[in-house]
């Protein structure tokens, strides 16, 4: 069996491009055969190896069975000879013979295109299911993905691919998202792209086809209380608290009771921003009860030239823009260390170095993990030059260097802040884009921004989580804020 597939292929490589096609043509299929086993087998899971199994090996075998015909066309060409002459030549009598179902060298032909088709759509599905694995995108392109591939990783959809949002599902997104990693491919071999990555919030698929395959619209009712433990940066690390009732309503067609009515069932929201970035507001258009539109203007920009391609319906993404690659706020992740115990409280001014220590100028990872612990170490063996704080020291210093390689990546210019979440109002940002006295209508009426319409407050930057739940004297400093915070937690059940 051996011999004839020998001969045959001999038969096949009559010129150099037949001899090249036969050689590329075995020698992919036979080493990804043996690296596929290897993948089987757990003994290979490098990205890299993956791309050259499921790419390179077959894209050299395509290519080999286009070089085979290319050969015999040029041999036939240049003996000019009709291909039953040629064949004759090449075989044996009985294996040109015409018989009942083909000669033996058709039967032949026939068998490997059979065993060539199986080959492509086998290693095809086997490159759709390799490169839908999360490993794939985080690490194939190690230096550009890799802070996503990091805070994914950390994330709380950790265990869901990455495909299922950023591809979703149907062959029109399959082959749309091949496109682009194709092109990506490419700006990541030429080094042009962009540093830090811009937020692909425009080429994400709805949400209505992805977030909501898990997240149900119609549970988005009733309330929810959430308790923000925050600390001081005073030589204790004081202890102080948050504790919010968020209001978390989809609300009804005749009501508007909380933050998901932006995107409710009954709800329309259209706006446009600067440049389509999503950071400054242009105009946002409400569809209102009886079916017009009420819109309101940025009057910041009376006078400023500003530029958009395209008005947006709003979607969940908009204000959940790092709902899987989420960069920390760099005070509330000194906070969660402290929270969790990671860091030792009793270290005496502990908020306060811990945070100088990780918003240094570094100008790489390395020169950040020497700062951190010489900062921390310099502070406290000058302040508190005693032996028993070692242990709580060192610890400190690795949990800081951990949140810094985390948050910080300087091959792609990602420093504290580049990416900005929307889902809260910090820094004047989140609600605060859209939700301000300058977005206003014809009839001078602007956004709501009162800090009620979407929390009632338990606590605010209070020594205890609810606070305004325990009785207040009257002639107490506050007496009137706690009773009007107390009354609107109350009302807004």
């Amino acid at each position: 069996m051996l011999l004839k597939y020998r001969n045959f292929l001999r038969g096949l490589a009559v010129t150099w491009w037949g001899k090249a096609g036969v050689i590329l043509t075995t020698s992919s299929f036979i080493t990804f055969i043996l690296f596929e086993a290897a993948h089987t087998l757990g003994l290979i899971r490098n990205a890299y190896i993956g791309l050259i199994t499921y790419l390179l090996f077959p894209a050299l075998f395509i290519i080999g069975l286009v070089l085979i015909p290319i050969g015999w066309y040029k041999y036939r060409k240049l003996r000019g000879l009709p291909t039953k002459r040629l064949l004759e030549e090449k075989f044996s009598s009985e294996d040109v013979q015409a018989r009942s179902f083909g000669s033996r060298v058709f039967l032949t032909i026939l068998l490997f295109t059979l065993i060539n088709v199986v080959f492509i759509t086998t290693a095809g599905m086997r490159m759709l299911h390799f490169m839908d694995q999360a490993h794939f995108c985080g690490t194939a392109c190690h230096t550009v993905m890799n802070p996503e591939w990091v805070t994914y990783q950390q994330s709380p959809h950790a265990r869901v691919k990455c495909v299922e949002c950023h591809v979703g599902e149907g062959v029109g997104a399959l082959i749309n998202s091949k496109i682009n990693g194709t092109r990506q491919m490419i700006l990541a071999a030429f080094d042009a792209y962009h540093t830090p990555i811009p937020t692909p919030v425009h080429q994400l698929r709805p949400t209505r086809e992805t977030c909501e395959k898990c997240h149900w619209p119609e549970k988005f009712y009733g309330r929810k209380i959430r308790t923000h433990v925050h600390y001081r940066t005073d030589s204790l690390s004081t202890t102080f608290y948050n504790t919010l009732i968020l209001k978390i309503d989809a609300g009804n067609r005749d009501e508007k009771t909380g933050i998901h009515w932006h995107i409710g069932a009954h709800s329309t929201v259209l706006f446009t921003s600067v440049d389509d970035e999503q950071e400054e507001m242009i105009t946002v258009k409400v569809l209102q009860k009886d079916s017009t539109w009420k819109e309101y203007t940025n009057t910041r920009l009376a006078n400023r030239q500003v530029n958009y391609k395209k008005t947006r319906t709003m979607d969940c993404v908009d204000c959940h823009n790092r709902a899987t690659h989420i960069y920390q706020d760099v005070e509330q992740a000194v906070d969660d260390l402290l929270y969790n115990g990671s860091i030792d409280r009793s270290m005496p001014n502990i908020k306060r170095e811990a945070l100088a220590a990780v918003s240094g100028n570094y100008p790489s990872q390395s020169a950040a993990m020497q700062g951190i612990e010489q900062h921390l170490n310099s502070f406290y063996m000058r302040q508190n030059p005693q032996p028993e704080l070692q242990p709580q020291l060192a610890g400190a210093v690795a949990e800081l260097q951990n949140i810094y390689n985390r948050n910080i990546h300087h091959q792609m210019k990602i420093d504290w802040g580049t990416y900005p979440s929307h889902l809260n109002h910090a820094n004047g940002g989140g609600c605060f884009r859209c939700h301000n006295q300058n977005m206003r209508a014809e009839d001078d009426s602007f956004i709501r921004n009162e800090c009620t319409l979407c929390h009632s407050f338990l606590a605010f930057e209070e020594q205890q989580p609810f606070r305004y739940l325990t009785p207040v004297a009257k002639d107490q400093p506050g007496y009137a804020m706690y009773e009007y915070l107390l009354q609107d937690a109350l009302n807004s059940w």
